[in-house]
């Protein structure tokens, strides 16, 4: 039986997040000894001890035991995807009222999402949500995945985002948002959608672990060594941090916690939510016989850009907080002072304000296949880069008014457009403030107010 968990309720929204969600939710699967319809054969008590956070278990499956669903809504305007998930090989797994879909689609207009098709779906969405979280013992919160770029993750996952934090104001609430790339571009108006959502992240969100197509092609290309990835490849990667990220919710460990206690370690001004996530290790299938990462080595490669999975250079900023979670059999001195010495060394790359800003936690269980693993979580200045490459390629196309009557058709107000912009704007202003900020500037003013 499954002690009682801190409780989540996962949300995938469109495409991408629903195709994102099917990944995870068969990495969760591997990891805890479920089968495709929900059976533990397992053989380790660990993988049931909290399987609550993410599952429900109906108990009174006869001879077979009890069996453990989902606690996830899956959405979308338009059907295709989740009837794919409905008829594939998890389609026995999930309750059937929690897919929700739409018919004519969002076609890539976050007006489509927020206002007009998404409003017609938000009261269906928000029903089955309540029902999930009445039958939660505590709740600790929500988790939404979707992509910004299109219309039905951006703008629905928008809408989400704020009726959620309407009627469940103490919960958390965390997004794995996918952020468009200009390198890797699927449609012409994601600098809008990506524009708009993060106008309503800023403002609703508790914890938003960044991603980004770039560097995922990046680590897929240059690390993982395949030569034209799929999407399957880069959805791999996104469900390995998310189950990297929920490690320490998911198995008792040391130095553990939940949601909570994670944006208390990470997030030391409500705006500055928006995590850099990173993993260890990457290699290709190839080499893994040869490969024996030490606990230094894993330390280090979570700091690397290379394994960062949104593309911004962390040696341009300065990190204001990290958190690391390593997974198998590591001491727990052995992965401190690895990760002191990595601060020691690199004293300049964090912030001195906030002393001991980085936050060891350790799980025994290793991800399905490895021995050892290790997800990093960082809450640095460089994350305006993403913002600052949005912001641009919004601008020039904002100058001209193109593809605006899209949106206004939809009832929108060109007004919504402005105010996006000068939110993201002071986003990246406030990231620069506290890149500069030192110790010292501190003191002076302390010495002037004293003066006075």
């Amino acid at each position: 039986m499954a002690q009682s968990s801190r409780e989540i309720i996962n949300i995938q929204a469109g495409q991408a997040g629903n195709q994102v969600g099917e990944t995870f939710w068969n990495m969760l699967l591997a990891e805890h000894g479920l089968n495709e319809q929900g059976m533990y054969k397992g053989s380790d008590d660990l993988q049931l001890a909290r399987t609550g956070v993410y599952f429900s278990e109906v108990e009174g499956m006869g001879s077979r035991g009890s069996k453990f669903v989902p606690r996830s809504i899956q959405v979308d305007l338009e059907a295709g995807v989740c009837n794919k998930l409905r008829s594939g090989s998890l389609g026995d797994l999930f309750r059937p009222d929690t897919f929700i879909t739409g018919e004519s689609g969002a076609g890539n207009n976050w007006a489509k999402g927020f206002y007009t098709e998404g409003a017609e779906l938000i009261d269906s969405i928000l029903e089955v949500t309540r029902k999930q979280a009445e039958s939660c013992d505590s709740l600790q919160g929500f988790q939404i995945v979707h992509s910004l770029g299109g219309g039905t993750g951006a703008g629905l996952g928008s809408l989400l985002l704020s009726k959620i934090r309407e009627e469940f104001p103490d919960r958390m609430l965390s997004t794995f948002s996918i952020i468009p790339s200009v390198k890797v571009s699927e449609t012409i108006v994601e600098p809008y959608n990506a524009m708009l959502s993060l106008h309503q992240l800023v403002d609703n969100g508790d914890l938003t672990f960044c991603i980004d197509n770039e560097a995922l092609y990046d680590i897929n290309t240059k690390t993982l060594k395949i030569a034209s990835p799929a999407f399957r490849h880069l959805n791999d990667l996104i469900a390995r941090v998310m189950c990297g990220v929920s490690t320490s919710l998911r198995f008792p460990g040391q130095l553990n916690g939940d949601l909570r206690k994670l944006g208390m370690n990470l997030v030391p001004f409500p705006r500055l939510h928006f995590l850099m996530p990173s993993y260890a290790p990457f290699y290709n299938a190839q080499s893994r016989a040869f490969e024996r990462f030490s606990v230094p080595e894993l330390t280090k490669a979570l700091f690397d850009r290379k394994n960062l999975l949104v593309a911004c250079s962390p040696e341009h900023g300065r990190y204001l907080t990290a958190a690391t979670i390593f997974r198998g059999k590591i001491s727990s001195r052995e992965a401190e002072v690895s990760v002191r010495d990595l601060q020691t060394k690199n004293s300049s790359r964090f912030v001195e304000w906030i002393p001991d800003n980085v936050s060891v936690s350790l799980v025994s269980v290793p991800p399905v296949g490895q021995s050892q693993s290790a997800t990093g979580l960082s809450n640095s200045t460089a994350i305006q880069e993403v913002f600052k490459r949005t912001a641009q390629t919004f601008a020039s196309m904002f100058k001209r008014k193109a593809f605006l009557h899209w949106y206004t058709g939809e009832g929108m107000d060109i007004m919504e457009f402005s105010e996006a912009e000068s939110n993201t704007h002071d986003l990246i202003s406030e990231y620069q403030q506290y890149q500069e900020a030192t110790v010292e500037e501190d003191a002076e003013e302390e010495e002037e107010e004293a003066i006075e």
